[in-house]
């Protein structure tokens, strides 16, 4: 498998992490900020850590960053600097530009303009740390796309002693059980069947739309 070059366009804790989270996984890594103190910290773990303003195209090119894979603007603060930044990355023909956001406004500029995806980190973290906070019987999540996920959860009490075919879970809480095992087992069985009766101490795997059945979860309606 080829290995992957990614941009990394501002190094403060958001950006630095990026860079040495990619760095774990074997990827090349361009990280550029405008700060030393910044470059610095990031140095020992990145294939190539530049001082230099992300908003000069030419200084861009000259080190090479239209030969990323994917781009990522991790500076959050200034819309200039992430419009600039966002639209160099464009010039250079790069396909995949990630940007950071610091609010909603900022979010629809930087979509406008053509980044593929844009992200709140403290949003979705403040959403992550709710939802984990409110779970009742899920106890993991792996999304598959922005809808979709598989889901891992304790059934309700109310569902032990009953079947699969009793409790119609697709047309009642549109998740579709694909593993069931037991807590005390890594190994899932996947050729149940219908009639398969639910014992406690019992885990089900599903996919289902992430946001519907969480909010199942959530109000407390898996009965």
């Amino acid at each position: 498998m080829a290995v992957r070059t990614i941009g990394v366009l501002g190094l403060g804790v958001f950006g630095s992490s990026i860079a040495k989270e990619l760095s774990e996984f074997d990827c090349e890594v361009i990280a550029v900020d405008i700060d030393m103190d910044n470059v610095e910290r990031v140095e020992p773990y990145v294939t190539q850590a530049v001082q230099g303003n992300i908003t000069d195209l030419d200084f861009l090119q000259s080190i090479g960053l239209e030969n990323c894979d994917v781009v990522v603007v991790a500076t959050g603060t200034s819309l200039e600097a992430s419009v600039l930044a966002v639209m160099n990355c464009k010039k250079l023909g790069i396909t995949t530009i990630v940007a950071k956001a610091k609010n909603k406004s900022f979010m629809e500029v930087l979509l406008e303009i053509g980044a593929t995806k844009v992200i709140r980190p403290e949003k979705e973290a403040g959403t992550r740390v709710a939802k984990s906070v409110i779970r009742r019987h899920i106890t993991d999540i792996v999304d598959l796309d922005e809808d979709y996920a598989v889901i891992e959860f304790i059934p309700p009490e109310p569902w032990i002693g009953k079947t699969f075919d009793e409790l119609d879970l697709r047309k009642r809480y549109e998740i579709n059980i694909i593993g069931v095992r037991r807590a005390s087992q890594k190994r899932m069985d996947v050729s149940f069947s219908p009639d398969y009766r639910i014992e406690g101490g019992t885990i089900l795997v599903g996919i289902a739309e992430s946001e519907v059945f969480e909010r199942y979860d959530y109000l407390n309606k898996l009965k």
